[in-house]
């Protein structure tokens, strides 16, 4: 039969092999104490496995509050643990809630990550995966051998859809590929959201019309079930390409059942994010965040930006544009959506440190605050992957391109 593995990291008080075999009993068919039906029958079946140990670094303080440790050390280790896919066959809440549930409540632990997952090959015919991927977007926005020059909607929230689209067409006409809802605004008191799709994809359609190119727009469609179904209907009657949903909000099943339309590219927003990862010894790592949000279907994904305006280090950014890269099973690859306080001037440094255009490369502040306007900001955008593919430098950029000279002088003191 065939079983899905988890790797943790973990900080325990008591020897690791202990605790991890409390982890495996309490998020299979064990408790705290031996009960009636639990006969060696039953585990030998449905309890998770403790497949692997490998001890760490031992500290003196515990990361986090849980059992206090009578000779003042914390043992830290990577561990396996598996389960039997019969469990939770193909039920994706159920298994993240057997890997990523209560564990993180066992007083055993003073510190518990989720670092990877494994699953089984039936997991490629069960779940299709996304629906476009890397190649699908590239079609659909017409883009190749460059990444997708993006941006957000500024101010996020409060203006009209006839402003919205007003600054679409601006964008359009500079030859912006993408451009999306932010994750705050999805139907508002001055922002209808049917309305709003009129008003955009009139001018995306008019300028389809006139040019050939069909910007994607990432209309946020982020709410209750049934109501995200209606607004995905209504992209796809009005020609769009894109819907936007904010997976940590909307949930495991919601996102599927809006992934399994396939209809539209799917834009996961992962606001939330820090909530589940800041801690290092808390929450779940990148590597196999992606997987379960892969498996759901999703096509682009967030992975922060190098230099971000967040707290994430540059290392961590690039493990994640890697992870999403990386082929899973026979399925379309992931998006990475490169954000997060962008600008012309980190191309360079993303171009060194992936050698990768795969990229949804997004840029607010640094579109829209271009000294020469949002056009400018989109054109300087495309002279700095340009540059940087080139093998050329910032300010050698900056001698060459009029727009991302612009850039330099009104982003750049900020770094």
């Amino acid at each position: 039969m065939e079983r899905i593995k988890a790797t943790y990291y973990i900080e325990t008080p008591f020897e690791p092999e202990k605790a991890a075999e409390v982890l495996a009993g309490e998020q299979s068919s064990g408790t705290f104490i031996a009960v009636p039906g639990e006969t060696e029958e039953l585990k030998q079946r449905f309890a998770a496995r403790v497949e692997k140990v490998t001890p760490l670094e031992t500290v003196s303080t515990p990361a986090i509050p849980g059992a206090t440790s009578s000779s003042g050390k914390y043992h830290r280790a990577e561990i396996v643990v598996s389960w039997s896919i019969e469990n939770f066959g193909y039920n994706l809440p159920v298994l993240t809630s057997t890997l990523q549930g209560n564990l993180y409540e066992i007083r055993q632990f003073t510190g518990l990550k989720l670092m990877d997952i494994e699953l089984p090959p039936s997991y490629a015919k069960q779940y299709k995966g996304p629906a476009f991927g890397i190649s699908g977007c590239r079609q659909l926005t017409n883009v190749q051998n460059r990444p997708l020059i993006g941006t957000i909607i500024k101010p996020s929230i409060g203006l009209t859809p006839q402003q919205t689209a007003e600054m679409v067409k601006t964008l359009a006409g500079a030859g912006i590929d993408f451009v999306k809802d932010d994750e705050l605004l999805s139907s508002s008191a001055n922002s209808n959201f049917n309305d709003r799709v009129d008003a955009i994809m009139k001018v995306i359609n008019d300028h389809a019309g006139a040019t050939g190119k069909k910007v994607m727009y990432a209309f946020n469609i982020s709410g209750e079930t049934d109501e995200m179904l209606q607004r995905y209907e209504y992209i796809v009657k009005s020609g769009g390409t894109c819907a936007m949903v904010s997976i940590n909000s909307v949930g495991m099943a919601g996102v599927k059942k809006i992934c399994d339309q396939r209809q539209l590219a799917i834009h996961a927003h992962r606001n939330g994010w820090g909530m589940l990862t800041r801690h290092p010894l808390l929450g779940i790592d990148f590597k196999a965040y992606q997987k379960l949000w892969r498996v759901a279907g999703v096509d682009q994904l967030h992975v922060n930006g190098i230099q971000n305006k967040f707290w994430e280090s540059d290392d961590s950014v690039v493990a994640s544009i890697k992870a999403c890269l990386q082929p899973f099973y026979d399925h379309e690859s992931l998006l990475p959506v490169v954000s997060s306080g962008q600008w012309g001037g980190q191309a360079p440094e993303t171009w060194r440190r992936t050698h990768t255009t795969d990229l949804l490369y997004m840029a607010g502040g640094g579109i829209m605050a271009h000294p020469m306007g949002a056009a400018a900001g989109v054109v300087a955008l495309q002279q700095a992957w340009q540059a940087a593919v080139d093998g050329l430098s910032v300010e050698e950029a900056a001698a060459k391109y009029k727009e991302f000279a612009e850039s330099v002088k009104q982003f750049g003191k900020k770094q």
